[in-house]
């Protein structure tokens, strides 16, 4: 008899890949056991790491409802900090999808790093993904700093780097995730401690 749960490797691929693409859905998705297991190893406060997910969903949809097809936008807040990846089809659409991120409650700042073009490939957003998960791996393997205080978000092959860190936890991130094959760039959105 033939399982039901049998998977090609390219379906298993492709549903890692759009798994991925879930980051910001992921503590909903999981439940709550999962959202308070990445809270403690996190030196945000557990109010501010719920906040963070707030402004992802508020930002996503809003973008979304009113933007539609001329963005592929990803919204990541990090201590009420926001950071705006993807692809825009002119510079009004840029502008536009930050205006309505910056006054949604508790957003303290916006990096608008959108880049004017087409929406992105399944390919790229995938080749995307699977750079971030070499990051993160290299983070732990180097174990130079706990992994979960550093927030990795990869588009086009640029690697974004998010968390609450001293200089030299950022610099020891920034030299590891250069080091990571297929990684083009590297782009601090920290905010430091000492």
């Amino acid at each position: 008899m033939r399982s039901p749960f049998k998977f090609s490797m390219s379906q298993l691929i492709i549903a890692t890949a759009l798994t991925t693409q879930l980051t910001g859905c992921f503590p909903i998705i999981a439940g709550g056991a999962a959202a308070g297991g990445a809270m403690v190893a996190d030196r945000r406060t557990a109010g501010t790491y719920v906040e963070d997910q707030t402004i992802e969903l508020k930002a996503e949809k809003s973008i979304f409802e009113k933007i539609g097809k001329d963005i592929h936008a990803n919204v990541t807040s990090y201590n009420r900090n926001v950071l705006i990846t993807g692809e825009a089809k002119t510079s009004a659409v840029k502008a536009n999808a930050e205006d309505l991120v910056k006054p949604i409650n508790q957003v303290n700042k916006v990096t608008n790093e959108l880049v004017i073009g087409e929406n992105s490939s399944l390919t790229s957003r995938s080749n995307d993904a699977y750079i971030t998960s070499k990051v993160k791996a290299s983070f732990i393997k180097e174990n130079k700093f706990p992994a979960n205080y550093v927030k990795v978000v990869t588009e086009a092959s640029t690697v974004f780097l998010l968390g609450i860190v001293t200089q030299q936890e950022a610099d020891d991130a920034v030299e590891i995730a250069r080091g990571v094959s297929g990684v083009e760039k590297v782009v601090k959105v920290f905010e430091y401690i000492k």
